[in-house]
């Protein structure tokens, strides 16, 4: 088969198309002719050498996709060859078939076609279990989504403005923060020419730019707030006023999806096959693709992500 590999650190011009071995079914996985990868900024990190894959995992970078079953191994239940699936991976995706346990593969929601499913997994996985298993937002409570315009951010507003919470979002530009009122958010920030810890107060925060942010957003938060870290855009070490933490009763996580054991991904995978695929499938929330690129021309993909003009996800279609 061919994958993408990663030739040496560096810019996009790093990611090669080339002829690699098979992958096999092992006990429990299943190996899926891949239709379409979704790309992220893990994959940016990894291309960069930051962020190496778990040990055992396929070097080409990919942390999503979705396809067509073509082999089991033993052990595994409920999915057969032929079958539509999306799988979260923990690398791998950006090739012609890849091997996954069974446990992080889910069927592909109802209306969703086979390609743009590959939009699905990492997004859904990552918001759900930090805004709903983990910080637990409740319907009418207020979410603040930072980054809204990204895969995560446009999947968090749809999400959590299904289940009755309100939602503010920040995002760059006029363009961005019209497209996130379309999917539903209440209150949009541009974070480019507004302060969002003097205008918002949330019940729960979904970062991703980490240190930069943490004293905004721990102002932002209300009496009993749940503040989730999911990547450090804005850098990785910050002060906190512990004073502000315990007067407001709050929380703060940090959590990565990775490189979690296959028994915490399966929980994650089955909870959202049961409690976002029936909303997806209701088309009240879908996948935002904002570009579907040719699998062998991924820098291509890595330089539209680089630019952070996209709203919503860049796949890789094979």
């Amino acid at each position: 088969m061919r994958a993408i590999e990663i030739v040496r650190p560096g810019g996009p011009e790093v990611l090669e198309w080339r002829e690699v071995p098979d992958p096999r079914p092992e006990q429990g996985q299943v190996v899926i002719d891949v239709a379409a990868a979704g790309v992220n900024r893990a994959d940016v990190l990894q291309r960069k050498g930051f962020y190496d894959p778990p040990p055992g995992t396929p070097p080409y970078p990919g942390l999503e996709v979705s396809g067509v079953v073509a082999e089991v191994g033993a052990g595994v239940p409920g999915f057969a060859p032929g079958d539509e699936v999306c799988a979260l991976l923990a690398g791998g995706g950006y090739a012609e078939r890849v091997a996954v346990p069974w446990e992080q593969v889910m069927p592909v929601p109802e209306g969703v076609p086979l390609v743009d499913a590959a939009a699905l997994p990492e997004v859904a996985c990552t918001v759900w279990s930090n805004v709903f298993m983990l910080a637990r937002l409740r319907k009418g409570e207020t979410l603040l989504v930072h980054g809204g315009a990204s895969g995560i951010g446009t999947f968090a507003v749809q999400l959590a403005k299904a289940l009755g919470s309100r939602v503010v979002a920040t995002a760059g530009g006029e363009a961005k923060l019209r497209r996130l009122r379309e999917l539903g958010a209440d209150e949009t920030i541009n974070y480019r020419e507004q302060d969002f810890s003097d205008l918002v107060r949330a019940d729960v925060i979904l970062d991703i730019i980490g240190g930069s942010y943490l004293a905004g957003n721990l102002k932002a938060l209300n009496t009993g707030g749940r503040l989730t870290i999911i990547a450090l855009q804005g850098g990785a070490k910050a002060e906190i006023d512990l004073g502000v933490l315990m007067t407001k009763r709050a929380s703060v996580h940090g959590t990565t999806l990775r490189a979690r054991p296959v028994e915490e991904k399966g929980v994650i995978v089955r909870s959202v096959a049961d409690n976002v695929w029936p909303l997806v499938g209701a088309g009240a929330v879908r996948p935002v693709v904002h570009a579907r690129v040719p699998m062998s021309d991924a820098a291509e993909a890595h330089r539209l992500l680089d630019s952070g003009e996209h709203i919503g996800k860049i796949l890789l279609v094979r």
